[in-house]
């Protein structure tokens, strides 16, 4: 099937959530296992690529993170805690759902194991048309990589394809492949709304 048109992907953390994600979930940890969140955040940051390309399962992550930080919360009980860190950014999925079914959509996330197949679980993610998470992959944005799977998801050329992230080095990246960028931030979600329907109009 050809596509003509505009059509748009998104990142997900910072513009489906609130806020980001590693930084509620390091809080959450901190807080459940009374260890300081600046020794949980040394530990996770630094070994949190190995999620976000795949190279380690999240169990593995966890057994090594508690390791290193003293931290000793079962798998089973850290795991909800994780996924609990989500803040879903109810105003940028209420636009999505009204995206008409002539727009393709798309989403590129740097994510992880776990968390990963439980957004593609969310029947709210049933309107993407292309799902593109980078522990999937191997490559995390801002690599050109992540965005030719994208574009390769998405079926059709860069160029009809805004993408849409809260981070100015991915929107500088995704401009660099041939992607329309628009920088998000929840705050000024209207202004977004008006960016994209400018977008799919033009």
């Amino acid at each position: 099937m050809t596509f003509s048109g505009r059509h748009v992907a998104f990142d997900w953390g910072g513009v489906f959530t609130i806020g980001t994600f590693d930084g509620r979930s390091t809080q959450n940890m901190a807080d459940r296992s009374g260890v300081a969140v600046d020794k949980v955040r040394e530990s996770y940051f630094r070994h949190v690529r190995q999620l976000e390309v795949g190279a380690w399962s999240l169990p593995q992550f966890w057994e090594t993170v508690q390791q290193e930080t003293g931290m000793t919360l079962p798998y089973s009980e850290f795991e909800p805690l994780y996924l609990g860190s989500i803040v879903d950014n109810e105003p940028m999925y209420a636009t999505l759902a009204t995206l008409p079914r002539s727009v393709r959509v798309g989403l590129l996330s740097n994510n992880y194991p776990v968390v990963s197949d439980h957004l593609g679980r969310d029947p709210r993610f049933a309107r993407f048309d292309a799902l593109v998470f980078s522990n999937e992959i191997g490559h995390k944005k801002p690599a050109p990589e992540a965005f030719a799977a994208l574009e390769q998801k998405m079926g059709m050329p860069a160029a009809q394809v805004a993408f849409v992230d809260d981070v100015q080095e991915n929107i500088d990246a995704a401009g660099a492949f041939g992607f329309h960028g628009i920088l998000y931030h929840h705050d000024a979600h209207e202004q977004f709304e008006r960016q994209l329907q400018d977008w799919l109009q033009g």
